[in-house]
């Protein structure tokens, strides 16, 4: 995929989907596991888009590593199971602005999530959104955020300069992350961050609902 090609990443929780109730409600059933004290929701949702490892050490740095990964593993055996029992909700206007920005000729999409590639797979093929995806990034093949690796990978799988690519997300992790990678970068007021938040990562726009993403692209590639 080449030539005059533009390339729009989009983070998956808190940009994509709601999902903090069932990250928090694994998290509980995970810090319950070790007998550890929950850290405050707030905290919890804080760490949302950093791979699973590294959101844990974030949490409970001072928590000895075998006790780390056991809520690791905990974590992930609570959410597959709440994940089987109940979809998390796409944000409104996301299914409608994903088909928009899929039927054109001139885009190509991409996701570059903290979620395993198994729990990736899952959302998509439930939500029906797989098809609109050229390139899919996950925490099981790179770094955490905001280590530019994932998008390094998706440019490289679609042919596309940084100059021509976007990333969207709500977190600071996703804002620098793009930075990092030399692409353009879209803050969403609706996740998990705050909006000043986002901008003080250096996010180029911040939006706070999906309507206003195409006008924001817009005004993108005007500058481009």
């Amino acid at each position: 995929m080449t030539g005059d090609l533009r390339l729009v990443v989009f983070d998956v929780d808190g940009t994509l989907i709601d999902s903090q109730n069932h990250i928090f409600a694994a998290m509980e059933h995970a810090f319950s596991a070790v007998a550890h004290p929950l850290p405050p929701r707030e905290a919890v949702l804080s760490i949302v888009g950093l791979s699973l490892p590294e959101a844990v050490a974030r949490l409970v740095p001072d928590l000895a590593a075998e006790a780390r990964d056991a809520i690791v593993a905990a974590y992930k055996r609570s959410f597959g199971t709440l994940r089987a029992d109940t979809l998390s909700p796409l944000f409104p206007g996301a299914a409608r602005v994903l088909s928009e920005l899929g039927a054109r000729a001139d885009l190509v999409l991409g996701v570059a999530t903290g979620k395993s590639r198994r729990g990736l797979d899952h959302m998509l093929a439930t939500h029906g959104l797989a098809a609109h995806f050229a390139t899919t990034q996950v925490a099981d093949d790179h770094p955490s955020k905001p280590h530019p690796s994932m998008l390094l990978a998706a440019l490289a799988e679609t042919g596309v300069t940084a100059r021509n690519a976007v990333m969207i997300g709500d977190t600071t992790y996703d804002i620098e992350m793009g930075r990092a990678a030399g692409m353009a970068t879209i803050g969403v007021g609706w996740g998990y961050h705050p909006a000043e938040a986002l901008r003080a990562a250096g996010a180029g726009q911040v939006i706070h609902d999906f309507a206003a993403l195409g006008p924001a692209l817009d005004r993108i590639w005007e500058m481009a």
